[in-house]
C-alpha cells in the first residue's frame, strides 16, 4: 500500500493573479481550476484542459504566509527569476505548439531544439518563472 495515490497541487509565485490569468488561461490555453477570494488571500489555481487532478496554484507572495518585508524579498528575487519556479509541460508538436504561443506574442529563451529525450524548448512566464515544454521521443 502507498501512502500517496497522487500530486494534486503544485505551486509558483506571480506578482499579479490578473496578470497571470492573462498569460497562463488567455496564452498558453490552460483553464482555471478554481478562484477563490479567502479573505486573506486569492486561491488561483489553472491546469491542462481535462485534466483538473494535477492543479498550479499561482500564488502571490504576501500576508498572511510571509511578513510585507519578506513578501517583498520574494518579489524581486520572482523578477530576477531566482526563485526556482519551475514548469515543464509536454506536448505532441512542440514546433507547432512553438509556432502557436509565438503567434500569441509568447517571448522564449530557448527555441525548439532536439535533445537526446526529444524536442523541448524555453519560456519564461511574464514573472521570470521558468517554463519548458518537450515532445518526448517515441
Amino acid at each position: 500500500m502507498h501512502m500517496f495515490t497522487a500530486i494534486t497541487h503544485s505551486q509558483i509565485y506571480v506578482l499579479d493573479q490578473d496578470e497571470a490569468l492573462d498569460f497562463y488561461v488567455g496564452k498558453l490555453g490552460l483553464e482555471v481550476g478554481a478562484d477563490i477570494d479567502m479573505g486573506f488571500m486569492r486561491w488561483l489555481t489553472v491546469s491542462i484542459p481535462g485534466h483538473p487532478e494535477r492543479q498550479i496554484l499561482l500564488e502571490r507572495p504576501g500576508t498572511p504566509a510571509m511578513s510585507e518585508e519578506t513578501a517583498q524579498q520574494v518579489r524581486e528575487l520572482v523578477t530576477k527569476g531566482a526563485m526556482g519556479g519551475h514548469l515543464i509541460f509536454s506536448t505532441d508538436d512542440c514546433r507547432k505548439t512553438y509556432e502557436t504561443l509565438l503567434s500569441r506574442g509568447v517571448e522564449f529563451t530557448e527555441e525548439p531544439t532536439d535533445r537526446p529525450y526529444g524536442i523541448d524548448c524555453g519560456l519564461r512566464d511574464p514573472f521570470g518563472n521558468s517554463i519548458r515544454f518537450t515532445q518526448p521521443k517515441a
